[in-house]
């Protein structure tokens, strides 16, 4: 059950929700790694797209490797601009297929073994090479749809967390990348805010991830229950918009020379 909560298959649908979301954080990661244009990147965990447009659109690399499991967010993928450039192909963070710079956005905490994922990407980058992460922190409050699993939680219903959820916090994140003996090691918080028209759009727009595939096995007046509880909890401003805020860990290391 867990797994298939955590398969993402709509291309559009992870588009409306998480892929703006990547791409706001984004921005601010691509900002703090300042990356010299020119290299050749692998984007683990690609998903639909969003982040590789992102380091198509602002890095200037020579190549882009993006890979991702799910075929259906790969053919999302292929139609967007970043394709003029970047290769979208079917593959797992567990073997990575050319030497590059590495990067997972929002991917490790799906990531079974992470210990696993980063020393592929500290394998295959060249010396002197970044390797770098960033995955919202699903224990402090910063995941998008936290204020979900509060409101579940005090309704005995359990979002699951992803698989690897540990390897979202900072400490786990600065482990990771000392244990494979990466150099230059840094961290930041990324916090960033969405603003939606109004509680059917954050509402419709939340379900296309994974907190949609619970709602949808939920007894009908729960959902009324739910609804209810949300609408209570977020803020509105005067015209009904409803601005939401969201916080990344992020971290970048450099293989030794």
């Amino acid at each position: 059950m867990t797994e298939r909560l955590f398969r993402f298959n709509d291309g559009a649908a992870y588009e409306r929700m998480m892929g703006t979301w990547s791409r706001l954080a984004g921005e601010v990661f691509l900002n703090w790694l300042a990356p010299r244009p020119g290299l050749r990147w692998i984007d683990i965990g690609c998903g639909n797209g969003a982040f590789t447009e992102l380091l198509v659109d602002r890095c200037a690399p020579v190549e882009v490797q993006a890979i991702d499991p799910s075929e259906p967010q790969l053919a999302y993928a292929r139609a967007r601009p970043a394709a003029r450039l970047a290769q979208f192909r079917q593959g797992d963070a567990m073997a990575l297929p050319l030497p590059s710079a590495a990067v997972m956005a929002l991917v490790i905490f799906f990531v079974p073994n992470p210990a696993k994922g980063v020393a592929e990407m500290a394998r295959v980058v060249r010396p002197g090479g970044i390797v770098a992460a960033y995955a919202w922190d699903m224990f402090d409050g910063g995941f998008p749809l936290d204020s979900f699993r509060v409101e579940m939680r005090s309704m005995g219903i359990t979002l699951p967390l992803p698989p690897s959820a540990d390897a979202s916090r900072v400490e786990a994140l600065q482990d990771l990348w000392a244990d494979e003996g990466l150099e230059e090691i840094e961290t930041r918080v990324i916090t960033v805010q969405r603003t939606f028209a109004d509680f059917d759009d954050f509402w419709t727009t939340s379900m296309g991830a994974s907190v949609g595939q619970t709602v949808a096995t939920m007894a009908p007046g729960d959902v009324e229950q739910l609804k209810m509880r949300m609408r209570a909890r977020l803020p509105t401003d005067a015209a009904g918009h409803i601005t939401y805020e969201a916080h990344a860990n992020a971290i970048k290391g450099r293989l030794p020379r």
